[in-house]
């Protein structure tokens, strides 16, 4: 009898080994799930970061494009007027034309185009500065052009003034 019991307990005993490492089996899996999740979390956290900080990057980019070229438009307004005025020394007159056309391929290089002035007038783009009665335009029609306007991509850097026909 006592054969017996020890056998029962021999037996009890390797159940009870037996179902505690199924227990640690079960519990590993648990623990490196745990970690693959933590790591797939990680790598998403990462990746969304990196989107993010390349689209703020283009963006600030624009701005900074834009800001720039605001600051440098007045001088392309005065190298039109320079255009304009009399000349009497040709080889200066041209000097002033390649730069200008310089400064404009190197506008056109950021990105910066003109606003269009002929047609109709477009709040977007164009800023009244005067309105006028003239027969030989249509309502709402752009007349003159005080200040050529400039834009990058859709965004514009200075607004177009215009007179508007009533």
């Amino acid at each position: 009898m006592a054969k017996k019991e020890k056998e029962k307990a021999t037996e009890e005993k390797k159940v009870l080994d037996v179902e505690q490492e199924e227990t640690e089996e079960k519990q590993e899996p648990t623990e490196l799930e745990k970690l693959n999740d933590k790591l797939l979390r990680t790598l998403a956290e990462y990746d969304n970061y990196r989107k993010r900080t390349a689209r703020e990057r283009i963006e600030l980019e624009a701005d900074i494009t834009a800001k720039v070229v605001t600051g440098i438009l007045p001088v392309l307004d005065n190298l039109e007027r320079a255009l304009q005025a009399d000349c009497a020394d040709a080889n200066y007159k041209k000097g002033v034309e390649l730069i200008y056309e310089s400064f404009l391929e190197t506008l056109k290089n950021l990105g910066v185009s003109l606003i269009e002035t002929d047609g109709e007038f477009n709040p977007t783009f164009h800023q009244a500065v005067q309105k006028v009665s003239d027969e030989n335009f249509d309502s709402n029609q752009i007349t003159n052009t005080f200040q050529k306007g400039y834009k990058i991509g859709e965004k514009v850097i200075r607004f177009a003034m215009v007179a508007v026909n009533e």
